[in-house]
């Protein structure tokens, strides 16, 4: 399958835009400039703004005292810097917190998205956020909560920045995983907007910027070609193709080598090693079949592998690993001269871990 074949489900950002309500969260530094000055403002007023904003974690022009209160009237009214609600939110007993995000309708399709942050259990160090990209998701694995009812439209770029926002209003940011609802790389305009601001206006440096793909192979190599360059995770699942056709259906018929390959080239253009998530689904991808058939796939390729024991979903014949099973599957990869780490998903019990984000569909 030619990626180019995916562009029904990565539709122009500008399009998309012009239909948008303003927000300001959706212009760049120099369109704010221009918008402040046209109000009465001077160009050190947009600078101070988006200071506000984005290191103070400021959302309401009325606390930004050094702004005219004519400016800040002017503002509030046209320009609103969040366009979504929050809709709920939960607190795990790790300490983990889901927050639900009402978005304002686009094209008629209104929706949620979900965010994670996720205190580090280190004293004193910042979160990592875990952040959406779509509303639903088109690759829908079949273990996953997020791709149940299939993709409902690209999140805009400001929506993704708003995600970083709250998150920051929620406690100080270290990090940030593009592994949310969503496949990153068919909404790349967007998530390149928002990770151009995170990176450059939030001080998050690239290398704790992950985004996480299918693999799609022309896209992983373009990627790689571009700036800031931010850490790479492909999600592979399996060491057979048959296999990971059923479990990532949407790059059905793409075999595995391929991808592996353009991740090689990312390595090779970036110097930055891929991650390989590997879902442990119980007597289905956590056998040493499995094992010996990953590590001879991944023989002499720099990557290390993230193996996700399964977290349950609701109505799905999927089941958990058991830890003794987890840790063998490791020692074997290990044994086999690769780099591998287990991430026991945080936030289970509010449903806000590793595959068990979902589009929720609220009532208005």
């Amino acid at each position: 399958m030619d990626d180019t074949e995916l562009d029904s489900v990565d539709p122009p950002q500008g399009e998309e835009r012009d239909q948008a309500p303003t927000s300001l969260l959706a212009l760049t530094p120099q369109q704010t400039e221009a918008e402040v000055v046209a109000r009465g403002g001077r160009a050190f007023h947009a600078r101070s703004i988006r200071k506000h904003v984005f290191e103070r974690g400021l959302v309401d022009y009325g606390a930004m005292t050094d702004l005219s209160a004519r400016l800040r009237e002017s503002l509030a009214a046209d320009l609103p810097i969040l366009t979504g609600t929050e809709a709920d939110r939960h607190t795990a007993r790790d300490g983990a917190i889901k927050l639900l995000t009402r978005l304002t309708p686009r094209r008629g399709i209104s929706g949620s998205v979900e965010t994670v942050y996720i205190p580090s259990l280190r004293s004193g160090r910042g979160a990592t956020l875990c952040v959406s990209t779509q509303v639903g998701c088109p690759v829908r694995c079949p273990f996953c909560a997020s791709g149940k009812w299939g993709l409902e439209r690209n999140l805009e770029g400001h929506e993704i920045l708003e995600q970083y926002v709250r998150g920051a209003q929620t406690g100080p940011l270290s990090r940030s995983v593009v592994m949310g609802i969503g496949e990153p790389l068919l909404n790349l305009s967007a998530v390149r907007f928002a990770l151009g601001v995170v990176h450059d206006e939030m001080g998050i440096g690239a290398r704790k910027l992950t985004v996480s793909t299918v693999g799609f192979p022309d896209r992983v190599r373009s990627l790689a070609q571009e700036r800031p360059r931010f850490q790479l995770a492909i999600s592979l699942h399996t060491p057979y193709d048959d296999q990971r056709d059923e479990l990532v259906p949407l790059m059905a018929g793409v075999p595995i080598e391929e991808v592996l390959e353009a991740g090689d080239e990312w390595f090779r253009a970036t110097g930055r090693e891929v991650t390989y998530e590997y879902v442990l689904l119980g007597e289905e991808t956590d056998t040493p079949d499995h094992a010996a058939h990953l590590a001879e796939r991944l023989s002499g390729r720099r990557a290390t592998v993230n193996l996700i024991p399964y977290n349950p979903v609701p109505g799905d014949r999927w089941r958990r690993p058991s830890g003794a099973t987890v840790d063998a599957f490791r020692a074997d990869l290990e044994e086999r001269g690769l780099v591998a780490t287990v991430r026991w998903s945080r936030g289970l019990e509010a449903d806000a871990a590793c595959g068990q984000l979902r589009q929720e569909h609220l009532p208005g």
